[in-house]
């Protein structure tokens, strides 16, 4: 994968004393999707309910399936989705602690005994390459993805641009495994024929090579490449990331701020945005937006050794909130 740019660079012991935590309304939002295909679930009613289960008020998700509630005072509260067709949902959500809760929620079909599995959507451009192809698109995928084999995974990536010379879906995935073992430069070569075969409308191969280009150090260029990325794809949560991640290396910490927002509200569950973000507000000095970016980070991530980092972390902003509120109540009995 992408490599990521070092996060949390500061030593708490040096941080100055913080202010009060703000407690400031609450949001709770997030996308919702259809599991069987991962495609946003648009025009689906969404309802808030109160720790009582009383009613407070519903939404339709948007054409990209995000909902939000603002407003709201810190409690527990219960969010509800009955579609025909899939199971019912109800999640309870739990925001008396942050101010800010990102959530994705996947809509399950109701299993029926004559349900036939349904089959991958093609695109007509790969439907015109060799099924040979294809078959080792897909066995690459699978290797790459699921059995974390990118190794294997770049010689099926291979072999399929050997059989469809014109397949640049194969282009970027040889790419993407090529990252993930570490060559950097052959990487960059397959994005950039991705690009050039799809007549330069491939928005995910044109992050892809931003994202190379700026842990080379050409922020300059990565940046052309990733908004031109997100001109020919604005969804593209991962554009969002990778420009946000770009601006933060060239101190427009507003502007960062805003693309880490979007790729928030486009993949709420992705604990890579909530790294970005914390390294904004660090930059920002506000130290409550970066306690709750710390703890949702553990809610999608506690085991890793990141998260056993980012523990560490928030378990020291914490302590020295704790003894800035014990100074300022000492002097203010």
């Amino acid at each position: 994968m992408i490599r990521l740019f070092v996060w949390w660079l500061f030593v708490f012991c040096f941080l100055a004393p913080f202010g009060a935590l703000a407690q400031k309304p609450a949001t709770i939002a997030g996308n919702v999707y259809y599991e069987s295909d991962y495609h946003a679930a648009k025009n689906i009613t969404v309802s808030l309910f109160d720790g009582d289960r009383v009613f407070l008020e519903s939404q339709s998700t948007s054409d990209d399936g995000l909902f939000r509630f603002g407003g709201l005072r810190r409690a527990m509260y219960t969010l509800t989705i009955d579609v025909s067709g899939y199971e019912p949902v109800s999640l309870d959500v739990d925001i008396s602690m942050a101010s800010d809760k990102s959530l994705a929620i996947y809509l399950k079909p109701i299993a029926h005994k004559q349900d036939v599995p349904q089959s991958k959507t093609v695109s007509v451009h790969e439907l015109s390459l060799p099924v040979k192809a294809r078959e080792l698109m897909d066995s690459g995928m699978k290797k790459l993805y699921q059995d974390k084999d990118a190794q294997n995974a770049v010689v099926d990536f291979q072999q399929a641009v050997s059989a469809a010379p014109t397949y640049y879906e194969a282009d970027y995935q040889l790419a993407m495994a090529q990252l993930t073992v570490g060559n950097q430069g052959e990487a960059e070569s397959s994005f950039r024929k991705a690009i050039e075969l799809s007549g330069d409308k491939y928005a995910d191969a044109e992050v892809g090579l931003g994202a190379v280009l700026l842990d080379r150090g050409d922020t300059i260029e990565a940046v052309k490449a990733i908004r031109r990325g997100l001109q020919l794809n604005p969804k593209l949560w991962l554009g969002h990331y990778e420009l946000g991640r770009a601006l933060l290396k060239q101190d427009h910490l507003f502007e960062a701020q805003a693309s880490a927002e979007q790729a928030r509200l486009l993949a709420p569950s992705a604990p890579i945005v909530y790294r970005l973000l914390s390294n904004i507000h660090l930059l920002q000095k506000d130290y409550p937006a970066l306690l709750e970016d710390l703890n949702t980070y553990l809610e999608l991530d506690p085991t890793s050794p990141v998260g056993i980092r980012a523990k560490q972390l928030r378990d020291q902003v914490q302590l020295k909130v704790s003894a800035q509120h014990l100074a300022h109540a000492s002097t203010n009995p």
